[in-house]
């Protein structure tokens, strides 16, 4: 198992190119699904969590075709099977997503209970509820979902929660529901919004989309169309946030700004100088030490929680006091152990963490648990003192393309050791 070795001290600086955005292109994939003629698709990050996808509908009889630079041909013109096994889906959460476009397309779907990253229940009913109500008969037994339904039914849906794989799912399912399906309390994440723009393009009719109420008119039949996936503004916010803990500059590209407005105006809160145009946005820390800052995680415009880790990894060698308030996921704090053990001064009371920063973090031997811990974790050692190993980097290359060879780039002192 591959572990990342990381001695700290090193100022970032340099230019960094932003792959396509990882949780954009996983529902893209999977809804190919709805459509039998092929697909074209462009800017997909080359991640395990894409290939463990891939496989999955490889199963289902989707055949792909994949160039030099990762981009993606899929053909689900002879699907023969519409069962998701746990076996894959165990590993990732996003699998559920196959439900929908089974479902829509061909009847019937037999996908087992997901699991993925330890941060959380994120329980699937709302998925279950949404397709009941659109006519579905759906039985959940030995760990599988078992959904039928000769044609949806359009119906008005108020989800009682945000949630985006829920609002991806249950879109997905409308375009080829019978009428016009409406969703309120939709979540509004970018991500949401690129697999709307991917289906209109296939032939569906979805207006609202970024917003909390989007309205899908069903259609006979959708068709295969060519598709460029957005920037990841997760991986954008990392490597800002590397870029100001070390004191550096750092120039990212091949991304979009206005995906991260919530990100931004707190890393100028910290201190840090940031230009930005189009399609890149520069950070100058120019070795100054960064403030603290207090970060409220919710959903899309607000501070996403995939950047929660990240930021109580700055906080904890900022100067001052920051308070952490995490309120989309119950058990995502399994990071804050770990910087401990590297001398972060973090106090945990209910679903905030209290951090007041320290001078210097020292390296020590630390275990990812999951995706976005894994990046706290790897930010951390950058400014540690001395040598950090950090274990179970499989959650890391689940999202992350290539970060030990675009950090090294930046100058950092960092390899993938056995």
């Amino acid at each position: 198992m591959d572990k990342l070795l990381i001695t700290g001290g090193n100022q970032l600086n340099g230019e960094v190119t932003i792959s396509g955005a990882k949780n954009a292109a996983l529902p893209i994939i999977t809804a190919t699904l709805l459509a039998d003629t092929p697909f074209y698709l462009s800017n997909v990050p080359r991640l395990q969590d894409i290939t463990t996808m891939m496989k999955l509908l490889e199963g289902m009889g989707v055949t792909f075709e994949v160039d030099d630079n990762f981009n993606i041909q899929a053909n689900s013109s002879n699907v023969n099977s519409f069962n998701a096994p746990y076996d894959l889906v165990k590993t990732m959460r996003a699998s559920i997503l196959v439900l929908g476009p089974l479902l829509a397309r061909f009847g019937e779907a037999h996908v087992s209970l997901p699991g993925g990253c330890a941060i959380g229940l994120r329980p699937v009913n709302l998925h279950i509820q949404g397709l009941e109500a659109m006519g579905a008969e759906i039985n959940v037994e030995a760990g599988y979902i078992s959904a039928k339904a000769k044609r949806l039914k359009a119906t008005n849906l108020c989800m009682d929660i945000v949630t985006v794989t829920g609002t991806e799912n249950l879109m997905m399912a409308a375009t080829l529901a019978e009428g016009v399906t409406v969703l309120e309390n939709a979540a509004r994440e970018p991500e949401v919004v690129d697999l709307a723009r991917f289906l209109n393009r296939m032939g569906a009719r979805i207006e609202g989309a970024g917003t909390t109420t989007i309205r899908i008119e069903g259609v006979e039949k959708l068709y295969g169309a060519r598709h460029q996936v957005i920037p990841d503004r997760i991986e954008t916010g990392t490597y800002l946030i590397a870029a100001a803990m070390t004191g550096g500059r750092v120039k990212v590209k091949n991304t979009d700004p206005n995906l991260l407005d919530a990100v931004l105006l707190k890393l100028l809160e910290a201190g840090t100088t940031i230009t930005r145009g189009d399609d890149w946005i520069e950070i100058d820390m120019q070795g100054r030490r960064l403030r603290a800052v207090d970060i409220h995680t919710a959903p899309y415009p607000a501070f996403p929680t995939d950047m929660q880790a990240q930021l109580t990894a700055m906080n904890s060698i900022a100067e001052g006091v920051g308070m952490l308030s995490e309120t989309i996921f119950e058990n995502r704090f399994m990071h804050v152990s770990e910087l401990q053990r590297m001398g972060a001064n973090i106090r945990l009371e209910g679903n905030t963490a209290i951090i007041k920063g320290v001078k210097a973090l020292q390296g020590a031997p630390v275990m990812a648990t999951d995706l976005r811990a894994s990046a706290g974790l790897v930010l951390a050692a950058l400014v540690a003192e001395g040598n950090t190993l950090i274990d179970r980097i499989y959650h890391l290359d689940r999202g992350y393309e290539k970060m030990d060879e675009k950090l090294s780039q930046l100058g950092a002192e960092i390899r993938r050791v056995s």
